[in-house]
């Protein structure tokens, strides 16, 4: 089966998805996304059958009332998107100032669900990107028009059979969802990549709050404490260079590193390297050796 995905959007982790949850335990009573972004593993989760109850957030709260209308309504969300998405050939309309006018109207207040996916559809490489305000300042694509909406109406039918009546939304920051967390659910965790701001625990221009590194680490501590299985994505390495800082030993976490592909970056520069992703799991969940995934250690 086809794995449908709502929109195109940096720093999902729709690629390695299916990596990611060869580490998931047999038994799930529920599946806990505190940094949910377009919600990819869990809809590829929904799609394998490993599991059928999901809490999906993130501090991003547009972005979490899309996927919520993505899933409990989407029609009402296909049909609204048509609206705009057509307005940008109207005859009165250039298709570039139409996309900066919606963007302009969402970061003035109006920041409904089919504004957020029209401007996710026009950004370029699905990038948001966010001023010191919290506003949308990312350019718009001007080589397209953004996903045509017979493609968002065909995933947003796909994704809402796999997750409605399944799905609890909310838009909460990550160490409240991590505290309300129980013995039996798994949480994966995506947090704002390393390496993307000199201050982790300030405003990164591509996400709406950063997580501090210290911070992040007790919180991990503390579901280890309480029995509560979880996998991180954290940080990485492009060729030689090491993106972000470890998570402690002190964790007792396994580590792995995942081969993502050529990076994009390294491309642009005329460089040939591999991007690897750092996957951490949680003590009590097995360690697993896979040639196919081409993990480079995994250690205890």
């Amino acid at each position: 089966m086809k794995v449908p995905h709502l929109v195109q959007y940096q720093g999902s982790k729709r690629v390695i998805a299916p990596e990611i949850i060869k580490f998931f335990p047999d038994k799930i009573d529920r599946l806990v996304e505190p940094f949910s972004g377009t919600c990819a593993i869990s809809i590829l989760a929904a799609t394998e059958n490993k599991c059928d109850n999901f809490w999906i957030n993130d501090i991003n709260e547009p972005l979490i009332k899309m996927m919520e209308e993505c899933v409990n309504f989407p029609e009402r969300l296909v049909s609204e998107y048509l609206n705009i998405w057509e307005g940008q050939f109207q005859a009165d309309q250039n298709n570039i100032d139409y996309f900066y006018k919606v963007r302009e109207e969402f970061n003035c207040g109006k920041k409904d669900s089919a504004r957020m996916l029209f401007l996710l559809a026009r950004v370029v490489k699905g990038a948001v990107r966010y001023n010191v305000h919290g506003e949308l300042n990312q350019s718009c694509d001007k080589r397209r028009y953004g996903t045509k909406p017979q493609i968002i109406s065909n995933n947003a039918l796909e994704i809402s059979k796999l997750l409605k009546g399944k799905t609890y939304f909310t838009s909460e920051d990550y160490k409240k969802i991590l505290a309300l967390t129980k013995p039996g659910d798994l949480v994966y965790m995506d947090p704002p990549y390393q390496g993307t701001s000199n201050k982790e625990n300030s405003r990164d221009h591509r996400y709406i709050q950063g997580v501090d590194f210290e911070e992040f680490v007790a919180e991990l501590a503390k579901l280890n404490n309480r029995g509560i299985d979880f996998i991180v994505s954290y940080d990485g390495m492009t060729g030689d260079k090491i993106i972000g800082k470890h998570l402690p030993k002190e964790l007792n976490l396994n580590h792995i590193y995942i081969n993502a592909g050529l990076s994009a970056q390294a491309t642009l520069s005329g460089k040939k390297e591999i991007t690897y992703e750092s996957l951490y799991t949680s003590k009590n969940l097995k360690c697993k050796q896979d040639e196919s995934m081409q993990l480079e250690f995994c250690f205890g």
